[in-house]
């Protein structure tokens, strides 16, 4: 059984963004504070780490270098587009191409990763775009979230922006992803049917309530809540479990105005990373080995029964 944990380095002003407040300009919180903090943590565990990686981040030069260094460390870095735009399914076929060419070329060119693996912003995805993600060469997808409260909550936000009058910045997939498979699959077309295309390595949900395992509904529940959940998917063969680098921030990291919109940010980032050590030690106890999300996928991939 295996556990590859990943991370998407969203920047804080990605959160700014959609939840429409002012602009501080470029966000350096996630590569300057929880970067080190989670890092740290995984080495102390020995635990390798997927991250998903903003190619326009790589911009920065302390950016790049805190994703070298990583790579050289051993971990993976899969590319989370290059510009993060919630709304790259609605965008044409171009430049979501350009948008994993050039998310591709900034992480390799930076260091010395081989990206496998894409992740989409906001967790949306079209036949389309995984077309895209194929021909570019990638192995793997790890996108699609079959999780119907998440797609509640998502769907109540944006319905709340609206009659707010603003236009939201995200983006919702259609309902029938819900239908979509909770392990390792190839995608068919629509592709929350099972096909010949692209490996998808879906975001994490429990067995039956298909309830959201990531960083966030972890650190949310506490220790206790987060090692119930853990049992939801101990002694799955495959469990992905996808953090965002926001776990490891609070309101004390200069986060004030986002504390609001952003709940998690009123929980001090010790506990949080608490909750998420607490729900991994529950499944390494049950015998899962962890490993980087691109080993994940080539184990999912050789079996013919997941994939």
């Amino acid at each position: 059984m295996l556990l590859a944990i990943s991370v998407d380095l969203d920047e804080t002003h990605h959160y700014r963004d959609i939840h429409r407040l002012a602009s501080h300009g470029r966000g350096s919180e996630v590569y300057a504070r929880a970067i080190p903090r989670i890092a740290e943590w995984a080495r102390q565990r020995r635990i390798p780490l997927t991250w998903f990686t903003v190619g326009g981040d790589l911009e920065v030069a302390a950016n790049a270098d805190t994703m070298a260094e990583l790579a050289r460390a051993g971990d993976e870095l899969g590319c989370h587009s290059h510009s993060h735009f919630y709304d790259l399914t609605r965008r044409s076929a171009s430049e979501m191409r350009s948008e994993i060419e050039r998310g591709v070329a900034a992480i390799e060119s930076a260091t010395v990763a081989k990206v496998k693996g894409f992740r989409a912003p906001g967790y949306v995805v079209n036949d389309t775009l995984l077309d895209l993600v194929r021909e570019v060469g990638l192995a793997y997808d790890s996108s699609v979230f079959p999780c119907p409260s998440y797609y509640a909550l998502k769907a109540a936000a944006i319905a709340a922006q609206t009659a707010r009058g603003h236009k939201p910045h995200s983006v919702i997939d259609v309902p029938e992803v819900l239908r979509a498979p909770a392990v390792p699959y190839r995608v068919g077309r629509p592709y929350w049917f099972r096909g010949t295309g692209i490996l998808e390595i879906p975001i994490q949900v429990t067995r039956r309530t298909r309830l959201p395992f990531i960083g966030t509904s972890l650190t949310m529940a506490g220790t206790f809540g987060a090692r119930l959940l853990a049992r939801g998917v101990a002694g799955e063969p495959f469990v992905n479990l996808e953090l965002h680098g926001i776990d490891a921030l609070d309101s004390s990291d200069g986060l004030q105005d986002l504390t609001g919109a952003q709940r998690d940010l009123r929980i001090p980032w010790s506990k949080k990373l608490a909750a998420i050590d607490a729900a991994v030690e529950v499944l390494r106890a049950r015998g899962h080995r962890c490993v980087r999300l691109d080993e994940l996928a080539a184990s999912a991939a050789s079996d013919p029964k997941w994939s």
